[in-house]
């Protein structure tokens, strides 16, 4: 009883951002990166759950069920910074390039010196876009997030 009522209460924190619904791909990606993380409960599988479409919610969720106590799971760095601390300055984005319910676009920012890029991929879900999978596909280590977590 008590975890369905803790069950309970985590999904109803999610709801205020969970519920907004972006219209375009580019009111997601602006909104994403003007996101505080700290309104995000400690517990949640990934700060960005609001923004995350159900098929990359259900692998972050995957992977914190299969980490243990105290470890660190698959994505031990802030995937839409692509790092472990700093923050996006001078954002652009390219484009996106629609097909049906899919969009891709490319994120261009600056972390501390570093030009960084990102390649998004986004699903129209409930009316909106959320995010399906952010990747670097630059410099010694490319990755994907569905890729690190498992998924396709």
């Amino acid at each position: 009883m008590r975890l369905l009522l803790a069950f309970t209460l985590l999904a109803l924190s999610f709801l205020p951002a969970s519920a907004e619904t972006f219209k375009t791909p580019q009111a997601l990606i602006k909104a994403l990166y003007a996101y505080d993380t700290a309104e995000t409960p400690e517990d949640a599988p990934s700060p960005y759950q609001p923004f995350f479409s159900r098929g990359l919610k259900k692998l972050f969720q995957k992977d914190r069920d299969a980490t243990g106590e105290g470890e660190v799971g698959a994505v031990d760095f802030d995937p839409v910074i692509s790092g472990q601390d700093g923050e996006a300055k001078g954002i652009k984005l390219s484009p996106p390039i629609l097909t049906g319910d899919r969009a891709e676009l490319e994120v261009y920012f600056r972390n501390g010196t570093e030009k960084v890029t990102l390649y998004y991929t986004l699903v129209r879900e409930g009316g909106g876009w959320k995010v399906d999978d952010i990747a670097n596909q630059e410099g010694e280590f490319p990755w994907s997030l569905r890729d690190l977590l498992g998924g396709q």
